[in-house]
Protein backbone atom coordinates (compact mmCIF):
# COMPACT_ATOMS: atom_id res chain seq x y z
CA UNK A 1 0.00 0.00 0.00
CA UNK A 2 1.25 3.46 -0.92
CA UNK A 3 -0.21 6.70 0.33
CA UNK A 4 0.41 9.86 -1.64
CA UNK A 5 0.04 13.41 -0.36
CA UNK A 6 0.34 16.37 -2.74
CA UNK A 7 1.26 19.89 -1.71
CA UNK A 8 2.38 23.16 -3.26
CA UNK A 9 -0.73 24.18 -5.12
CA UNK A 10 -2.14 27.68 -4.95
CA UNK A 11 -3.06 30.83 -6.84
CA UNK A 12 -0.53 32.34 -9.21
CA UNK A 13 -0.61 34.90 -12.00
CA UNK A 14 -0.08 33.89 -15.60
CA UNK A 15 3.61 33.59 -16.35
CA UNK A 16 4.41 32.60 -12.80
CA UNK A 17 5.75 29.38 -11.33
CA UNK A 18 4.77 26.76 -8.80
CA UNK A 19 6.41 23.58 -7.60
CA UNK A 20 4.19 20.70 -6.60
CA UNK A 21 5.42 17.96 -4.30
CA UNK A 22 4.07 14.50 -3.74
CA UNK A 23 5.23 12.68 -0.62
CA UNK A 24 4.83 8.92 -0.61
CA UNK A 25 4.66 6.52 2.28
CA UNK A 26 6.26 3.11 2.19
CA UNK A 27 9.74 1.72 1.68
CA UNK A 28 9.20 0.68 -1.93
CA UNK A 29 8.75 4.16 -3.40
CA UNK A 30 11.89 3.83 -5.48
CA UNK A 31 10.39 0.89 -7.37
CA UNK A 32 7.30 2.82 -8.53
CA UNK A 33 6.85 4.84 -11.66
CA UNK A 34 5.23 8.15 -10.79
CA UNK A 35 2.91 10.41 -12.70
CA UNK A 36 1.08 13.71 -12.49
CA UNK A 37 -2.41 14.14 -13.89
CA UNK A 38 -4.82 17.05 -13.75
CA UNK A 39 -8.54 17.64 -14.01
CA UNK A 40 -10.13 20.96 -14.83
CA UNK A 41 -13.80 21.68 -14.06
CA UNK A 42 -16.08 19.95 -16.53
CA UNK A 43 -13.20 18.08 -18.16
CA UNK A 44 -11.79 14.61 -17.94
CA UNK A 45 -8.60 13.84 -16.06
CA UNK A 46 -5.60 14.22 -18.32
CA UNK A 47 -1.97 13.17 -18.26
CA UNK A 48 0.62 15.83 -17.43
CA UNK A 49 3.97 14.15 -16.80
CA UNK A 50 5.52 10.87 -15.67
CA UNK A 51 8.88 9.57 -14.54
CA UNK A 52 10.32 6.06 -14.40
CA UNK A 53 11.32 4.42 -11.14
CA UNK A 54 14.97 5.37 -11.63
CA UNK A 55 14.27 8.86 -12.91
CA UNK A 56 16.04 7.99 -16.11
CA UNK A 57 13.01 8.45 -18.33
CA UNK A 58 10.48 11.26 -18.32
CA UNK A 59 7.33 11.85 -20.33
CA UNK A 60 5.28 14.99 -20.89
CA UNK A 61 2.00 16.02 -22.41
CA UNK A 62 2.51 18.24 -25.43
CA UNK A 63 0.66 21.05 -23.69
CA UNK A 64 3.27 21.30 -20.91
CA UNK A 65 6.46 20.25 -22.68
CA UNK A 66 9.17 22.86 -22.21
CA UNK A 67 7.35 24.49 -19.30
CA UNK A 68 6.97 21.71 -16.73
CA UNK A 69 9.66 19.43 -15.30
CA UNK A 70 9.07 16.24 -13.34
CA UNK A 71 11.73 14.90 -11.00
CA UNK A 72 12.05 12.58 -8.05
CA UNK A 73 14.15 12.13 -4.95
CA UNK A 74 13.98 8.49 -3.93
CA UNK A 75 15.84 9.18 -0.70
CA UNK A 76 13.01 11.52 0.32
CA UNK A 77 10.18 9.44 -1.17
CA UNK A 78 9.07 12.50 -3.07
CA UNK A 79 8.24 13.40 -6.65
CA UNK A 80 8.10 16.99 -7.87
CA UNK A 81 6.47 18.92 -10.66
CA UNK A 82 8.12 22.25 -11.41
CA UNK A 83 5.68 24.39 -13.37
CA UNK A 84 6.95 27.50 -15.13
CA UNK A 85 5.32 29.97 -17.52
CA UNK A 86 1.93 29.02 -16.18
CA UNK A 87 -1.16 29.75 -18.25
CA UNK A 88 -4.80 30.12 -17.23
CA UNK A 89 -5.52 26.85 -19.04
CA UNK A 90 -3.23 25.08 -16.55
CA UNK A 91 -5.86 25.70 -13.87
CA UNK A 92 -6.94 22.33 -12.49
CA UNK A 93 -6.70 19.95 -9.59
CA UNK A 94 -3.37 18.16 -9.91
CA UNK A 95 -3.07 14.54 -8.83
CA UNK A 96 -0.02 12.47 -8.09
CA UNK A 97 -0.12 8.76 -8.97
CA UNK A 98 2.08 5.71 -8.46
CA UNK A 99 2.39 2.61 -10.63
CA UNK A 100 3.97 -0.69 -9.59
CA UNK A 101 4.44 -1.65 -13.21
CA UNK A 102 3.84 0.24 -16.42
CA UNK A 103 2.77 -2.29 -19.04
CA UNK A 104 2.81 -0.04 -22.04
CA UNK A 105 1.86 3.58 -21.56
CA UNK A 106 3.05 6.01 -18.91
CA UNK A 107 0.36 8.44 -20.10
CA UNK A 108 -2.57 6.15 -19.30
CA UNK A 109 -4.36 6.65 -15.99
CA UNK A 110 -5.31 2.95 -15.84
CA UNK A 111 -1.64 2.03 -15.45
CA UNK A 112 -1.50 3.68 -12.02
CA UNK A 113 -2.41 1.86 -8.82
CA UNK A 114 -2.42 4.61 -6.20
CA UNK A 115 -3.61 8.21 -6.28
CA UNK A 116 -3.31 11.23 -4.05
CA UNK A 117 -6.18 13.48 -3.03
CA UNK A 118 -5.15 16.31 -5.34
CA UNK A 119 -4.00 19.89 -4.96
CA UNK A 120 -5.64 22.90 -6.59
CA UNK A 121 -3.66 25.07 -8.99
CA UNK A 122 -5.30 28.28 -10.14
CA UNK A 123 -3.67 30.55 -12.71
CA UNK A 124 -5.17 34.00 -13.08
CA UNK A 125 -4.93 36.01 -16.29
Amino acid sequence: QVQLVESGGGLVQAGGSLRLSCAASGRTFSSYAMGWFRQAPGKEREFVAAISWSGGSTYYADSVKGRFTISRDNAKNTVYLQMNSLKPEDTAVYYCAAARLIDSDYRAAYEYDYWGQGTQVTVSS
